[in-house]
């Protein structure tokens, strides 16, 4: 089971130097990008680095490129065979169940597909359940837009939801948001991964350290809600009871039990993060 991340920080994987610089950052998880970031005269050396990484005992994730193309195949061989595994593979471009398995099954590590295109967001449902190693699934908000042949905000907000419902559907974490391009915009950024929260994403795919700091703001659960959150836990706990009006009047009842339990693993991963981080 993958934590619940706030941000996940993408580097180049040809850059050694930018490699080191991620892994020293305050970013929750750091993805290791084999696919669009690197040139393709480049790939070898990148594959390269991300062994290394990993030898090195390094918790990454790593982004591997289009596995039905010879450059995705080599990335897979390549981390099958690997000695240490990362902790997770995100998928570009998926579409196809059958690919996904069989590249879940080589790979024998949680994969998370990238969603990428109209016809991935159609197999929404079928690409979450199409295995146990399945650990989350999300949107390519650009590749997705250029699929479409269309621009501007609206035009994503049944993807979106698509992606979230069969996130959830399928038993897996809420989806990380895709990554927020205008990188000096950091109030644009605060106002749209808040959005995204409210559309059920949780965390975010950055691209710049400075958009660390912002996404993990807006992903930090209110200090009073999470106190509730807690309070009600406690109840459940001590009491057993299955249903009641709290202190603040609120009817309680399982779903507001799941709510908090939420909350709560919000807040105790972001904790967690810090410390593995100090």
């Amino acid at each position: 089971m993958i934590p619940p991340h706030r941000s996940w920080l993408y580097v180049p994987a040809d850059r050694p130097d930018r490699v080191r610089k991620a892994l020293a950052s305050e970013a929750d998880a750091v993805i290791l990008d084999l696919e669009d970031a690197v040139a393709p005269a480049n790939k070898d050396a990148a594959r390269r680095t991300v062994l290394d990484t990993l030898a090195e005992g390094h918790e990454v994730y790593v982004r591997i490129n289009d596995p039905n193309g010879p450059h995705g195949a080599e990335d897979v061989r390549a981390l099958a065979a690997a000695a240490a595994a990362p902790a997770g593979v995100r998928i570009p471009k998926c579409e196809d169940v059958e690919e996904l398995r069989r590249v879940a099954d080589e790979l024998g590590v949680p994969v998370l597909p990238v969603i990428e295109s109209a016809l991935g967001v159609e197999n929404a449902w079928a690409l979450a359940t199409a295995h146990p190693l399945v650990a989350g699934i999300s949107l390519g908000e650009a590749d997705l837009s250029a699929d479409l042949r269309a621009t501007g905000d609206e035009v994503l907000a049944w993807p979106r939801s698509r992606i979230v419902v069969a996130a959830r559907a399928a038993g897996l974490p809420s989806p990380v948001q895709s990554v927020w391009t205008a990188v000096k915009d950091l109030d644009g950024l605060r106002r749209d991964t808040l959005a995204a929260r409210r559309r059920g994403f949780f965390g975010r795919s950055v691209i710049h350290p400075a958009q660390i700091p912002v996404v993990h703001e807006a992903c930090a659960p209110d200090p009073e809600e999470t106190a509730w959150a807690r309070s009600v836990l406690d109840r459940v706990s001590e009491s057993g009871d299955a249903a009641w009006i709290d202190h603040t009047g609120r009817f309680v009842d399982k779903a507001i039990v799941e709510r908090a339990r939420w909350l709560v693993a919000i807040a105790d991963g972001a904790h967690a993060e810090k410390g593995r981080k100090s």
